[in-house]
């Protein structure tokens, strides 16, 4: 689940009877990807997710947390200046003011606003959609729409974006597989496991995988939702399984294909889809050797590698 869609229903906190909900909704010189950090305040002291990195920030916000959840008020504002030390900790290259939204929530009560909010939002997630929680920030009642429906931004009105999150494909089950889907966890990816062989493709092995399932990978790759939060790595290091799921992709929306394998095992492959009859532009898709060369040749090593060019290739950078 988004970072920014911290649920107050969460199984987590469904002995808290009252919590205070803190949202990250400005901050100066901050870009989007900053806002819509949350902290859930438990009436028990309990914690969950964080506004920054913590440190004095985080500290200031669970204070102001406490005291709404023992006061009552509904909802608070707070405006936290920042020396240069403590903006640079959260991402501002110099001090300026964050801005926290804190909301008094009963997290068992369905009829509780914020509670409605982030379960609508998280139903249309669960669907592939991208969700806004529309926030009034001087009254009012949250509410969530599909992105197409938002309003556009305003004073007063904080627009809380929730996209789904990426789904990375691990097309063979070693090794270097069941790091991925450990590392990606931590990354918030939704991982599933791919590959023909029933022994290999287990729960057991595979604890960390949100999806295992095992049969011919083109086919399996075929079922699954081809959008651009897709990205599938091939580390099966099998011609054939590498070429039927190439196929299925290089015409397709995903926003990421790897495979694993030398610079000539790569130039192969391409030359193999080039005879095909596929595009250069198509064939460009495919990045072989897979992920950056940080140097390591351990499994864990390697996914970090793999990790690390998706997010790369994800936020437009490149090596």
């Amino acid at each position: 689940m988004p970072t920014n869609l911290i649920r107050p229903d969460d199984p987590a906190l469904h002995d808290e009877p009252v919590v205070a909900v803190a949202t990250l909704v400005g901050a100066t010189g901050s870009t989007s990807k900053k806002l819509g950090a949350k902290m859930i305040v438990g009436a028990s002291g309990r914690l969950v997710g964080g506004v920054t990195i913590g440190g004095c920030v985080d500290a200031q916000v669970i204070e102001a947390a406490d005291a709404l959840v023992a006061g009552g008020e509904a909802k608070r504002f707070l405006s936290i200046s920042l020396d240069d030390d403590e903006a640079w900790e959260i991402g501002l290259t110099c001090g300026g003011t964050v801005d926290v939204l804190l909301q008094r929530v009963r997290p068992r009560d369905a009829r509780d606003p914020l509670v409605a909010a982030h379960r609508r939002a998280a139903a249309l997630v669960d669907d592939g959609e991208t969700a806004v929680i529309v926030t009034p920030l001087d009254g009012g009642d949250p509410r969530t729409v599909v992105e197409a429906e938002a309003p556009a931004p305003s004073a007063g009105v904080f627009l809380d974006r929730v996209a789904p999150p990426t789904t990375l494909v691990i097309v063979g089950a070693g090794q270097i597989a069941m790091s991925l889907t450990a590392l990606a966890r931590e990354l918030e990816m939704r991982t599933i496991v791919v590959d023909g062989r029933e022994r290999y493709a287990t729960r057991e092995r595979f604890p960390c995988a949100d999806d295992i399932r095992v049969g011919m990978p083109s086919e399996v790759v075929a079922e699954i939702r081809h959008t651009k939060r897709v990205a599938v790595v091939l580390v099966a290091h099998d011609y054939k399984y590498d070429l039927p799921v190439l196929r299925a992709l290089l015409r397709s929306p995903v926003g990421y294909i790897g495979m694993l394998g030398s610079k000539k095992r790569g130039s192969a492959v391409r030359d193999m889809l080039r005879d095909e009859g596929y595009s250069g532009d198509e064939i460009a898709r495919l990045h072989s050797p897979i992920g950056f060369d940080l140097g390591g040749r351990g499994s864990a090593e390697v996914a970090l590698a793999i990790l690390s060019e998706i997010v790369a290739v994800q936020y437009g950078k490149r090596a």
